[in-house]
């Protein structure tokens, strides 16, 4: 077995007599995707709160600073915020882990270059009183309900006064033999049990054929905020879920719809509605973003104006109330009041189930759903509440700058402790993924220099490495002589790992401990991807000189090696292939390797490499 200086067994020895650092370093850590902190505000890739503050009472003492130069949505100042006030649960996964640490209060300096995520790190870190919070977004949504909610009535199938929940749409074909216009719905879509097909079945003439050759059909309407004509695809109401008292119901839609949608055409476009061309990039398709060519066409009409006014009410409250009633509406806006909210089938369900938009992506279904955002908002609100009632009032210091990492302002060695996320190469473009959101805080993203693998920015491997390297060099020169730095990082690529190596190598970083962050959810990408990683990589570096020299192994033999200290842990999930590479991963990264492989390849010879196949050290 090849010999691993800094790859830690636990499970060979007692917790009473591990260090604290190859307590917290030595297990996958579960980091969950629960409590109001994590879900107060949708953010791609974020880690909880909670597993940070592990890592930040660990490392530090009361009174240290500690810096996120890729701070995103601020869950690195939250930790900070906690480890001065920790909640039970936080204290008690402390002592099962034996950290033995020491509470209380730290100060963060968080740099974020994306304009929303700045702006939810700010709210979230310093709040207004939760109670005045919580009393102005039910007056707000009080004042709105009683002049807009008419917008959200509908008869249930008694005839019955009732409310919307959600209505989904259609986008409408037409049948290659018949000619006749058949919505996505009625051709695809099966109830009792609900499924999606991908196969089109004509209701008229029965013609069968792929969903993919079948013409979806456009339609050119007016656009009244841009004063002009456009042509986007044609969607008709397909299906309307309601309440009645405490009675839900289904049903199709009806006359009662179309007379309700004529109403709502009556109504002017709010002042408050962003007229902001999308600097499209790399998550435009030319297929489902026919026609989208501004914010506003995200919406249904009916959504863009209730929202609008939403907005506008908020103006009539002192600046920082106004900006947590702006932090709880764009908290549901892009992933739930735009037509990027959608319809799955899951098994055993009557109906298909309605879900968020898909994190990461600009994705527009062929069935989108048109959600009642004072519903939505009223359920959010008991969340955002409890979240500021968290950190309200807490001490410690959490600056949130909105500038790039390149360029850090502080003094040499002033920081005690780094804890950061790095982007992962071309995982998610934040600052188009956040546009939408951005467009109606009138603030945007500078994406000169965002950290990124880009086609669109002209930004390759080479200027990703480059930017990042330079990040790296000043969190080298802010942290302290004896100072740490925790990373955590995720790819399927060999390539983005060989760069992200060598970003913080060539700034004089070396490997203490690796790990993995086991996320109990992951995102989008990282469920859906090929070759998607389990588990987020996470490495302990430090300024001190590198004392291990580079190796060359094969890969057989180092898949030998993790294959057996898998099963010595005995935890299934450290047996799968996907956390396999990740283990490969942090093996190859302490060890002064290149990754050899990518995650998909790596999947499918997994079992099978030959044994001459050879590691190389990197340059």
């Amino acid at each position: 077995m090849i010999k691993d200086n800094k790859t830690n067994s636990p499970d060979k020895k007692p917790l009473s007599a591990l260090t604290p650092i190859e307590a917290l370093y030595g297990r996958a850590l579960p980091a969950t995707r629960s409590g109001s902190l994590f879900n107060a505000f949708p953010y791609p890739t974020k880690i909880s709160p909670e597993a940070i503050a592990l890592f930040i009472a660990t490392h530090t003492q009361p009174g240290d600073t500690i810096f996120d130069g890729f701070a995103g949505s601020g869950t690195t100042g939250l930790a900070a915020l906690l480890c001065g006030n920790p909640p039970q649960k936080l204290r008690d996964e402390a002592q099962r882990l034996g950290l033995n640490v020491n509470w209380g209060t730290r100060n963060a300096v968080l740099y974020e270059l994306g304009a929303l995520g700045a702006f939810i790190a700010r709210n979230l870190t310093s709040p207004p009183d939760p109670d005045i919070f919580r009393d102005a977004a039910n007056e707000l949504l009080a004042n709105a309900e009683e002049v807009e909610g008419w917008m959200y009535s509908a008869k249930d199938p008694d005839g019955n006064d009732g409310i919307v929940r959600y209505i989904v749409w259609s986008d409408i074909f037409r049948c290659p033999v018949c000619r006749a216009e058949v919505s996505l719905w009625d051709a695809c879509v099966h109830l009792d049990p609900a499924s999606i097909g991908s196969e089109f079945q004509c209701p008229l003439c029965a013609h069968k054929c792929s969903v993919d050759k079948v013409e979806r059909i456009s339609e050119t309407i007016r656009d009244e905020v841009l004063g002009q004509d456009r042509e986007l695809r044609a969607r008709r109401i397909a299906r309307v879920f309601g309440i009645t008292g405490k009675k839900t119901w289904s049903r199709p839609a009806t006359s009662t719809d179309e007379l309700l949608l004529k109403s709502v055409e009556r109504e002017g476009i709010p002042e408050a509605v962003p007229c902001v061309a999308i600097p499209w990039g790399d998550l435009y398709r030319s297929g489902y973003h026919k026609g989208i060519t501004h914010v506003h066409h995200f919406y249904t009409r009916r959504n863009l104006i209730v929202f609008a006014r939403l907005w506008e009410r908020t103006a009539r409250y002192n600046r920082r109330l106004r900006d947590a009633l702006r932090f709880w509406l764009l908290s549901y806006n892009a992933s739930h009041a735009t037509i990027m909210t959608r319809v799955v089938a899951k098994s055993g369900q009557k109906e298909l189930v309605v879900t968020s938009a898909q994190p990461g992506v600009l994705y527009v279904s062929g069935l989108p759903v048109e959600k009642n955002l004072f519903a939505g908002l009223r359920r959010k609100l008991s969340t955002i509440t409890e979240a500021f009632r968290v950190t309200y009032n807490q001490q410690g210091r959490i600056e949130v700058q909105q500038r790039s990492s390149c360029h850090v302002d502080l003094p040499d060695g002033s920081v005690d402790y780094v804890f950061t996320d790095p982007p992962f190469g071309g995982n998610i473009p934040y600052a188009e993924v956040n546009f939408i959101n951005e467009a109606w805080l009138g603030c945007y993203t500078d994406r000169t220099e965002e950290v990124i693998i880009s086609e669109h920015e002209q930004k390759a491997l080479s200027e990703y490495q480059a930017l990042l390297s330079s990040a790296f060099t000043e969190v080298h020169r802010i942290l302290k002589h004896d100072g740490k730095a925790t990373l955590v990082f995720h790819s399927a690529s060999a390539e983005v790992w060989n760069s992200f190596q060598a970003a913080y190598t060539q700034t004089r970083f070396s490997v203490e401990h690796t790990s993995v962050l086991d996320k109990t959810q992951g995102s989008f990408k990282q469920v859906t991807t090929t070759g998607a990683v389990r588990g987020d990589p996470l490495l302990l570096l430090s300024k001190r000189p590198e004392d291990v020299p580079p190796t060359h192994s094969s890969v057989r033999s180092i898949i030998d090696q993790i294959e057996q200290q898998a099963e010595v842990m005995l935890d299934p999930v450290e047996q799968t292939a996907q956390r396999l590479y990740s283990r490969l991963v942090t093996h190859c990264l302490t060890n002064r390797q290149q990754v050899p492989l990518d995650a998909a390849a790596f999947y499918h010879l997994h079992g099978q490499c030959s044994p001459e196949v050879t590691v190389g050290a990197r340059d």
